[in-house]
């Protein structure tokens, strides 16, 4: 997953009490921000653009846009926000281009924020686990057989973990604009009318725009074949919604 790969190409050595003072931060032991919110991308683009930085591998602004799998514009963006902040300083380089060098304050910085990334991870993935065990138990018990995910991401292949332990078959996974056509050795489909296999439920498993996905979904497929891990939120406003 990308997390897991991030963290270990860092190569950085971590305080391990500094680690368990934000893992005991919170009464469920771990610091968590819900999925799809800007504050959790921003720190994995921040932190990425600081790791790349002091592994010499910020080249250029083109080459950090590739590596972080962002817009050149938005390399561009968050290279002057950490000069603003003195986290990084820029020096000259052949061929009239720069170097970029993390100052103490960057070091600093890009260690805060390794242990927030972890502490996201681990709670991420404790919550998840859960939510996807808890709907293919309730799933199993009324007939469900094959599952479709939509949305491929880090949620989706923890999902396809817990599917194994209740018997459950994944068809496939829905992503528009896919890279690959399969996704940990499951078909990808551009959209639902691409989609060959047979299945008796769709899971939500899109953490940047679960909203959208889980309103086409319904319109699809009706809310009785739709499933939607806890912390995406989306049943809760659902129903607030459906008060007023």
């Amino acid at each position: 997953m990308r997390s897991r790969q991030l963290v270990q190409g860092m190569n950085i050595a971590l305080d391990v009490h500094r680690v368990n003072d934000v893992l005991s931060a919170t009464p469920l032991g771990f610091s968590m921000r819900r999925v799809g919110e800007d504050s959790a991308e921003s720190s994995r683009i921040m932190l990425g653009l600081l790791d790349a930085v002091e592994q010499e591998r910020a080249q250029s602004q083109r080459h950090l846009a590739s590596e972080l799998g962002i817009a050149l514009g938005l390399v561009n963006a968050y290279l002057k926000r950490c000069i603003k902040k003195g986290l990084v300083k820029v020096g000259s380089a052949p061929a009239r281009r720069y170097a970029y060098y993390l100052t103490p304050k960057g070091f600093a910085e890009k260690s805060r924020l390794t242990v927030e990334y972890l502490s996201y991870s681990f709670g991420f993935f404790r919550q998840a686990k859960t939510d996807c065990l808890a709907l293919f138990r309730s799933a199993s018990a009324r007939g469900v057989k094959k599952v479709l995910l939509l949305g491929q991401t880090d949620l989706a292949e923890i999902a396809a973990l817990c599917a194994m332990e209740h018997g459950l078959e994944i068809a496939g996974v829905v992503q528009q604009k896919a890279t690959k056509p399969d996704f940990i050795g499951l078909p990808v489909f551009e959209d639902f009318d691409a989609v060959s296999n047979s299945f008796d439920a769709v899971l939500i498993t899109d953490v940047f725009n679960p909203r959208n996905t889980f309103e086409a979904a319904v319109a699809r497929f009706g809310i009785e074949r739709v499933l939607v891990p806890d912390l995406l939120r989306i049943r809760m406003r659902q129903n607030s919604e459906s008060k007023k």
